[in-house]
């Protein structure tokens, strides 16, 4: 794979960056999925004081990046790690950074790219993986779980009203031989649904992919993980920016969010506030950003993306 063969459409790349607004002062921004680069070599285009350490668990999507910003040099290091691992254990030391990104899409460099069954619109090996570290991959979860745990992983993950019904036909046709590919799985769910829900907008296999995509890679339970640790390392009167596609992100997103800008934030269940009623963050985004009419145009994909950016205001200690 080649730097001449990205793929993949950074959305929101002025907004983000207006939001986080680099200043002189600032000298560390932390990229925490970087994908195949493209917000960071916005980034370090625009401001060539600042360094970037970009993380990302696909070995194969970070060589990419790592020749699309070889030509910053030392400005930029690169961590192939998942980004909740890294900030629980922090390498850099007494090092801050004053900006953090996460861009939380899944790069069209996995759609196209990949050939590890994340579309449907390729017949692929049914896996997902997002790292090849991963033991469980999509095809063990369709062809292992129990009906019942495949009816709400698709129901919780997916939001998918008819996941009761998919499972039990997941179930019934891995009777009949192991569910392999994403063609085999976006069949039988497509025979599986009713008529309308077969020409409706979106296909009808598109929930229950990303249902398994999520569960396989541990994807809103990382989130969660991360956004604490890495508000604690970032330096007071930094930004951290979430650009979220799905409506699980975002609801962490927001929670997290709002829970870090109330004067108290202690437990509900601790019966006397010791957090001296401080804010940690203050919230720059009262409603999430969404792109332009012309970015949608340009880039369909971007639809759904929604950007939430915070400012931290007090270096206190504080719980979730």
């Amino acid at each position: 794979m080649s730097f001449m063969d990205i793929v993949h459409y950074s959305v929101l790349k002025e907004e983000v960056y207006n939001y986080l607004k680099p200043e002189a002062s600032d000298r560390l921004m932390i990229d925490c999925t970087l994908g195949e680069g493209g917000h960071s070599e916005f980034f370090l285009g625009k401001c060539d004081w600042l360094n970037i350490v970009g993380l990302d668990a696909d070995k194969n999507i970070q060589a990419v990046a790592r020749e699309r910003l070889a030509p910053f040099g030392d400005r930029v290091r690169l961590y192939n790690q998942w980004f909740n691992v890294f900030f629980k254990q922090y390498p850099l030391g007494d090092e801050r950074p004053d900006l953090i990104l996460f861009d939380l899409g899944i790069s069209v460099f996995h759609y196209e790219k990949s050939g590890r069954g994340f579309s449907f619109l390729h017949d692929e090996p049914l896996d997902m993986r997002l790292s090849a570290e991963l033991e469980l991959s999509a095809a063990d979860i369709v062809n292992e779980y129990p009906e019942v745990e495949i009816a709400n992983l698709i129901y919780e993950f997916g939001e998918e009203r008819l996941s009761r019904r998919f499972a039990r036909a997941i179930v019934a046709e891995r009777k009949l031989g192991r569910i392999e590919t994403t063609g085999q799985l976006a069949e039988l769910i497509k025979k599986a649904s009713p008529a309308d829900y077969r020409h409706g907008r979106i296909h009808p296999a598109t929930r229950t992919f990303q249902a398994l995509r999520i569960a396989v890679n541990g994807e809103l339970a990382r989130l969660d993980a991360a956004l604490a640790n890495a508000l604690r390392v970032l330096k007071p009167g930094g930004r951290m920016g979430v650009i979220t596609f799905h409506s699980l992100e975002d609801r962490i997103v927001k929670q997290f969010f709002k829970s870090m800008n109330k004067t108290c934030i202690c437990p509900p269940e601790q019966p006397i506030c010791n957090c001296n009623g401080r804010k940690i963050v203050k919230i720059l985004t009262k409603k999430p950003v969404i792109p332009t009419i012309e970015e949608v145009r340009e880039n369909a994909p971007s639809r759904s993306s929604k950007l939430r950016v915070v400012e931290k205001i007090s270096d206190e200690e504080f719980s979730i």
